[in-house]
């Protein structure tokens, strides 16, 4: 009996979600697993899709006015316990260093779960006047959280990477707006480059930061019919600055403490949007991500060899500006390499043999939909520039409909409890309450709020869907990682 090739993703995406993501993600070359449990070896082609939404992000962040920098990886425990809602939210999952070589050390050391604490130590030394203000530094770095819930790459790691913005301003009405315009940006990254449609919304109070006066948040709603918080802008009001003494004196002569906030986006993005686009047969990369937008693959036959390969290496340097990937490998026959670059989610796929050059023509193929279409060689630039413009659209306008059509308003728990078992994402009227959110919680065995929506929708009920108080917020729940 023929063995059955392997190369491939062997399971479907409906049939069994974990499995064929660990395959996706070890078959497409993307991770590799380190001896550490939860943490991650991002290989060149998932370093390649960060990179792109790092420079997308650093040129928002430096075009706002806030500046890099880097703050120390090891927090002493004396500034980690500061700020004590702050702390208590991070207790559980922040990791010690305790000794070095042999030799106890005086104090505990924090590996960074987040650098609000080690930052606005020195916040403090730095501003004294409203002159100094606002202070905005952003961080491109790796943090740790040593959570004990089952890690999935990018989703739920220990270590991962990310930025974090911290900005301190003079007033609330300062803060509050870049609190804002940074959760917008962040909505940009996941809509444009990822193609992934969000929600901008508050958290419940249940759900914001530690020590935050408020959060903002953009959550995604997957195909497998869980919620997903994609990036969080906080408010923190002056707990910090009270925490840390960080006051300044303002144009009237008076002492003042400072308004913060902070800002994140993720690793978490690249989990999210492979999770939303890719399929059976391997990854799906939104054009605006992908670093070889197109692999051309020649159709040899032995005596036109050396035609054929001019050919595609011509075709290579008119489409330069798409970094494409020219795939001569002799050992493989094209239909391997027609599945091992659909594997890797090159978005286009371009085929030359003999006929095609006969023609004066070439085959395209996108990576989304699997069509095929016949490009003359002289249209050929302008017509790939509107085929990746279109599978960007296509992937969003898919994902969204997606949401849309998986979304259901709810007026009271019985259809809520219907919508959460059928894995729905519900929205509906209710209460911003704690007691409430936990019985939401255990009844419907872990769905969760994600977040209050920043534009208003329209429903019937002015009454809590849950507990039935009177209410007049709107908020999505659904099972989430």
């Amino acid at each position: 009996m023929q063995k059955k090739d392997e190369k491939g993703i062997t399971v479907k995406k409906d049939d069994d979600l974990s499995e064929w993501y660990t395959q996706l993600l070890q078959k497409a070359d993307l991770i590799d697993y380190s001896d550490v449990s939860g943490c991650y070896i991002l290989k060149p082609r998932s370093y390649a899709i960060w990179e792109k939404l790092q420079a997308f992000l650093d040129k928002k962040i430096k075009d706002s006015g806030a500046k890099n920098s880097y703050f120390p990886l090891f927090i002493p425990e004396h500034l980690l316990v500061k700020e004590s809602k702050h702390f208590a939210g991070f207790t559980p999952e922040v990791a010690w260093v305790t000794e070095t070589g042999s030799s106890k050390l005086s104090e505990r050391l924090a590996i960074r779960p987040t650098s609000e604490t080690i930052m606005y130590n020195s916040y403090s030394k730095w501003i004294r006047s409203h002159k100094d203000l606002p202070l905005r530094l952003n961080q491109w770095c790796n943090v740790v959280r040593w959570e004990f819930k089952h890690s999935i790459p990018f989703l739920r790691s220990r270590e991962f990477l990310w930025q974090e913005g911290h900005s301190a301003f003079a007033t609330k009405q300062e803060a509050e707006k870049e609190c804002l315009e940074m959760l917008n940006y962040y909505a940009q990254a996941y809509e444009d480059l990822c193609a992934v449609p969000v929600i901008k919304g508050r958290k419940s109070k249940r759900e914001k930061f530690a020590g935050a006066e408020y959060t903002l948040s953009i959550e995604t709603f997957l195909p497998n019919g869980k919620g997903i918080q994609c990036a969080t802008s906080h408010y923190l009001g002056q707990n910090f600055s009270e925490a840390f003494n960080i006051r300044f004196i303002d144009k009237d002569d008076k002492t003042k403490l400072v308004h913060q906030n902070s800002w994140g986006f993720t690793t978490r993005s690249i989990g999210i949007m492979l999770m939303m686009h890719s399929d059976d047969k391997g990854l799906i990369i939104p054009p605006n991500l992908a670093e070889n937008k197109i692999v051309i693959v020649p159709i040899i036959i032995e005596q036109e060899k050396e035609k054929i390969l001019k050919a595609c290496s011509d075709v290579a340097k008119n489409l330069k500006e798409f970094n494409p990937i020219i795939d001569s490998r002799e050992d493989h026959t094209p239909g391997f390499k027609f599945n091992d670059w659909e594997l890797k989610g090159v978005p286009i796929r371009i085929e030359i043999g003999p006929k095609d050059i006969a023609k004066d023509s070439v085959v395209v193929v996108t990576r989304h939909d699997g069509k095929k279409n016949f490009i003359k060689m002289k249209s050929l630039k302008e017509e790939i520039k509107i085929y990746l413009e279109k599978m960007q659209q296509d992937l969003f306008d898919k994902a969204k409909k997606n949401i849309k059509n998986n979304t259901v308003i709810v007026n009271n728990w019985k259809e809520a409890e219907k919508a959460l078992k059928e894995k729905k994402l519900i929205k509906g009227i209710w209460c911003d309450t704690m007691n409430c959110e936990e019985d939401i919680k255990n009844k419907s065995e872990g769905a969760k709020s994600l977040n209050i929506p920043l534009d208003e929708l329209e429903v019937k009920s002015k009454k809590c869907f849950n507990c039935g108080k009177e209410a007049s917020i709107i908020c999505y729940f659904g099972k989430s990682y």
